[in-house]
């Protein structure tokens, strides 16, 4: 009779939204999981709702600080031993116009969005190596897809994390590690119904083919699921898990105002 092992997952951004319900689905399969924020007080209480504390461990962290991710993966090393994923959620934005957006904004953009999934998944990758692989994660965005206004610093970093996916593929695939991308389009998180008005919600919904926002548990679905055994032919990709967002062109709120006119 074998042992069965228990696996553990690393997520960055980890406290609220996409991040605290990505840490849920992994420990719903009963993996171990690392829970990564900046917010040590909003990061507390996720752990304390969360309450398995046999299988968490809560990390405050800046990932834009590459001594302070050190840390924070040496924790995770001696906690659990192993590492056999990475979502490299943690993210920030800054909306405004491109030449209202000053240097010391897009540095830290660049920093947090960008740098940040570089550092983590270069001190990941030896960790999962030691086990015999595993996979990573990135949170792009439509952002990174489409471009759009007051999203200059955001949306460029997010394209670059999608292309930093692809090299991480390409590099990490000898070590048995797969490395994807999960570019969510609008979300109904804390963050979308602070900053979205009502007549921005309304043009997002007459864009989206499906008509409404995303939820964070179908986030995290698909996130799980490249981490998981079933996707273990899928590396250097893509998936915008946006209703269609990304695959609908001009003219949709038109042709839907002309049905219901009909």
């Amino acid at each position: 009779m074998t042992d069965t092992v228990t696996k553990t997952a690393l997520i960055t951004g980890a406290a609220r939204g996409i991040g605290l319900a990505t840490a849920k689905r992994f420990l719903a399969e009963g993996w171990q999981v690392g829970l990564l924020d900046i917010d040590s007080a909003e990061l507390a209480k996720a752990a304390t709702a969360i309450a398995q504390p046999e299988r968490t461990l809560v990390l405050s962290c800046d990932v834009a600080f590459p001594e302070q991710l050190e840390a924070a993966f040496a924790a995770i090393s001696r906690r659990f031993g192993r590492l056999d994923a990475l979502v490299n959620n943690a993210g920030v934005a800054v909306f405004k116009p491109l030449l209202e957006t000053t240097h010391d904004e897009w540095q830290r953009v660049l920093a947090v969005n960008l740098s940040g999934p570089f550092l983590a998944t270069q001190l990941a990758a030896p960790l999962m190596a030691d086990t015999g692989g595993g996979a990573v994660v990135n949170i792009a965005s439509i952002s990174g897809l489409r471009a759009s206004t007051l999203r200059v610093a955001y949306g460029t970093s997010k394209a670059a994390l999608i292309h930093l996916t692809k090299q991480q593929a390409m590099e990490l695939a000898a070590l048995g590690i797969r490395a994807n991308a999960v570019a969510p389009g609008p979300v109904e998180t804390a963050m979308a119904r602070a900053v979205h008005s009502q007549e921005i919600r309304a043009d997002y919904r007459d864009a989206i083919p499906l008509g409404r926002y995303g939820l964070e548990e179908e986030l995290a679905e698909a996130i799980f699921f490249l981490c998981s055994d079933k996707a273990s032919y899928i590396t250097g990709q893509v998936i915008a898990v946006d209703g269609g967002f990304d695959a609908a062109g001009i003219g949709l709120a038109t042709l839907r105002g002309e049905r219901r006119n009909m």
